[in-house]
């Protein structure tokens, strides 16, 4: 039995880059691939009259606290180490996400997200710059000035756009969030329930 698994994430979250280094071991553990699906978080937010929750939360006492310690356990448990807070957060994605669109039927998919992911939270690179993003896509091996020229093409901002539409469609309003068949579920704390929904349609 196939089961479809897809994973709406934007490069700006870095809940979604934990997903990300999480992902391989269900895939593993399943045998089940997921699917990278681009979206625009800020168009998500935009369309679902969502906020950050760091904004959400500011005033509310203690919340954010156990917000980052919650975190902090995910982070010791999947030993995720190379970590680092991007100091030019919230950083503006348009750019790295028009080049996922393009990328995505690419040979480079794989290539091209994982660089983004070590741009954005192992180096703390202002990927949202063109200069500062395409040193960074060139010296990990994949052709800058053709995705970054990719960005500015109609049908790829308009692709874009789709997905992030077709997104709120399914029921999403934020990011990270995936799709088991129809199932929906929001957060990486939901990663274990992902695991069984997928074992579940395994049958």
């Amino acid at each position: 039995m196939s089961v479809t698994v897809e994973f709406h994430y934007d490069f700006g979250s870095p809940n979604t880059y934990y997903c990300h280094r999480v992902i391989p071991e269900i895939e593993r553990r399943t045998g089940i691939r997921f699917k990278y699906t681009p979206v625009l978080l800020g168009g998500i937010f935009r369309s679902t009259n969502n906020i950050p929750p760091i904004q959400q939360f500011a005033e509310v006492k203690n919340k954010l606290e156990y917000h980052a310690l919650e975190t902090a356990r995910f982070v010791k448990k999947h030993d995720i180490d190379r970590f680092v807070f991007n100091p030019a957060f919230p950083v503006n994605t348009l750019l790295l996400m028009r080049g996922a669109i393009f990328a995505s039927d690419k040979e480079y998919y794989e290539k091209y997200i994982e660089a983004s992911y070590q741009g954005m939270w192992e180096l703390g690179l202002d990927m949202s710059k063109p200069d500062l993003a395409g040193k960074h896509l060139s010296e990990s091996g994949l052709p800058a000035e053709e995705i970054l020229s990719s960005t500015q093409s109609p049908d790829v901002k308009q692709q874009l756009i789709d997905s992030t539409a077709l997104s709120v469609e399914k029921g999403n309003f934020g990011s990270p969030t995936f799709f088991v068949g129809n199932e929906m579920f929001f957060g990486k704390d939901r990663l274990y329930h992902v695991e069984e929904e997928i074992i579940k349609q395994l049958g």
